[in-house]
């Protein structure tokens, strides 16, 4: 079942036992997934805990225990800045199977008020999909058919729908990137839509620092990982992500100067192989260093 956690809201980190650095301007997250060891959820919150992060980001729709979240968050202090969105490759909602698109439909549905019900502000949600079969022109027109018909329960929680770069096919440059949330949030009272920018994924066909400028307060969260353009053009595509953290050709420190130019101050998750607690000690720790917060 989803997340369904009523009176969640509200949970805060700090409650003693976090040895998060003070007042970082990045808070750290990482995807429930990367959690090794632990066989309740409240054992897997407190590795995050100890390993330094401030938060976990949850699938929905997804077989969560909504009572052991509950404990797991009140026990751990950690909260839940979000969730993703577990069915955008499965069902994209610019399939061309009607019935597929209204399934997408609901389970962002069920994504957003999971969302709400533990304190998360935004949906990660993968917009479309292009290849030969969905071509270009529908996936841009049907998937934002499908986010405006998201905006009046997404108002109604106070829930974002954060975008991310993925090798989709689709939003393949910062200025169609800000133009197709720009159109989607014209004429609303308040912003629904937003990015959640994964730096690492950008590397093979621009440079993070460019999009982050372009996209500016767009940027409601970020995906934290590495990619090594050296190792993508001497052994193959897919291995460009055999790095850790800080160790590609992200360009951190020029990633680092342009989210202080337009201000970002947040959550920032980890995308990377997990592990235990010294394999996610060790993330935390990469995290820190290339924003600079050690």
């Amino acid at each position: 079942m989803g997340l369904t956690i009523a009176g969640a809201a509200g949970l805060a980190l700090g409650n003693g036992v976090s040895t998060i650095r003070r007042d970082p301007w990045i808070r750290k997250a990482l995807k429930v997934g990367m959690i090794a060891g632990g066989e309740t959820l409240a054992e897997k919150f407190a590795i995050a805990r100890d390993a330094g992060f401030d938060g976990i980001e949850l699938d929905s729709p997804g077989p969560i225990d909504r009572p052991a979240v509950l404990r797991a968050m009140e026990a751990s202090g950690l909260s839940v800045p979000g969730v993703v969105l577990s069915t955008h490759w499965s069902k994209p909602f610019n399939h061309p199977d009607a019935g597929v698109r209204a399934e997408a439909d609901a389970a962002l549905e069920i994504a957003l008020r999971d969302c709400k019900s533990v304190g998360g502000t935004s949906v990660l949600v993968v917009p479309a999909v292009v290849n030969q079969s969905m071509p270009y022109a529908d996936a841009y027109r049907l998937s934002q058919e499908a986010m405006r018909r998201a905006v009046p329960l997404a108002g109604e929680l106070g829930v974002s729908i954060a975008f991310e770069n993925v090798w989709n096919n689709f939003l393949l440059s910062p200025l169609e990137a800000a133009r197709y949330c720009d159109e989607l949030n014209d004429g609303l009272e308040k912003p629904v839509f937003g990015w959640h920018f994964d730096i690492g994924n950008i590397v093979n066909y621009g440079w993070p620092e460019q999009w982050i400028e372009t996209l500016g307060e767009r940027i409601l969260k970020l995906d934290v990982k590495d990619f090594s353009r050296t190792k993508r053009n001497e052994e193959g595509l897919w291995k460009g992500f055999g790095v850790e953290i800080g160790d590609g050709e992200c360009g951190w420190e020029r990633v680092r100067a342009s989210l202080n130019k337009v201000g970002y101050r947040g959550w920032a998750a980890a995308e990377v192989g997990g592990g235990d607690l010294e394999r996610l000690t060790d993330i935390a720790r990469r995290m820190d260093r290339v924003f600079d917060q050690a």
